[in-house]
């Protein structure tokens, strides 16, 4: 079981997926294919019928504290706009769409991330929202009003002590990943405050020498009730985020030469962009 005992019950799907399947797929922004953009409803859509228990949604903020499902920074590529959609009033963010992606009679608008989320409710599926931990204020609220809380994920940097801090004093004891790079980051966690409902930790690996890889390290991971994490998707910036255990890996060479380390070190859940084809690995180290 994942998380403290105290949160058990918001705990419950997360715990009940991994129960049911080694490692959990999960699928950044959802699959983004055709005429489909991520984070957007039929992105998730296309995720769950490609066999994902997580989808990984981007938070981002209106200047009137309008929360919509979109990673700033690709407003120029996405939106055809030369402006950050975080300096934009809600009904300016309403009139964008994904131009590439329109179509005579139907636009594809930027959408918002409750309306977003409450099309799944009760679902299977878990949504790790990301980019969100400094908008948290007013973002737990936000959280709180959709009653969806085991089916949140909260990432956040394992240093963003003040972060943490909100969570603690939060009524809502949402579910929490922290991102780690070193082991004393790790240490550094807050396991123990029951305060605090943190069930795993995404390890970033740059290179091989990275302490995850170390059976011995992993083994405390699990004892300490910590679910493991790895992002394996392909930055363009060319950083590693787990020693090039990667998603074009898995396409230049193989889904197994990409993932098998991952699942023989027992990671419980590994991010990408192809989640179909680590669903289809997954599924045949799990026949019989």
């Amino acid at each position: 079981m994942f998380g403290a005992e105290n949160h058990a019950e918001t705990n419950g799907l997360l715990n009940r997926l991994t129960e049911a399947h080694h490692p959990l797929v999960v699928s950044h922004g959802g699959v983004s294919v055709g005429s489909i953009p991520s984070n957007t409803t039929l992105a998730v859509r296309a995720a769950l019928l490609s066999g994902a228990d997580i989808v990984k949604i981007d938070v981002s903020s209106s200047v009137d504290h309008v929360f919509f499902a979109f990673h700033d920074g690709f407003e120029a590529e996405y939106l055809g706009v030369d402006r950050n959609i975080q300096t934009m009033t809600a009904g300016e963010i309403g009139e964008l769409s994904y131009h590439w992606k329109d179509r005579p009679g139907r636009r594809q608008p930027v959408e918002r991330l409750t309306n977003l989320l409450v099309q799944f409710k009760d679902r299977p599926v878990v949504f790790a929202l990301d980019r969100s931990w400094w908008r948290w204020p007013t973002l737990l609220r936000v959280l709180d009003g959709i009653g969806m809380a085991d089916q949140i994920l909260l990432k956040v940097p394992a240093w963003e002590s003040q972060a943490l801090d909100r969570l603690r004093q939060h009524r809502t004891k949402f579910p929490v990943l922290a991102i780690c790079y070193t082991l004393d980051e790790v240490r550094s966690l807050p396991i123990l405050d029951p305060e605090i409902n943190l069930v795993g930790v995404e390890i970033i690996a740059h290179d091989d020498d990275a302490p995850w890889f170390s059976r011995d390290v992993m083994d405390q991971l699990r004892r300490d009730h910590l679910l493991t994490w790895v992002n394996s998707e392909t930055l363009t910036t060319g950083i590693p985020l787990f020693a090039g255990y990667d998603d074009e890996k898995a396409i230049a060479e193989s889904p197994s030469s990409a993932w098998s380390r991952l699942l023989d070190l027992g990671v419980d859940a590994v991010q990408t962009e192809l989640p179909w084809l680590l669903y289809h690995l997954r599924s045949r180290r799990e026949s019989p």
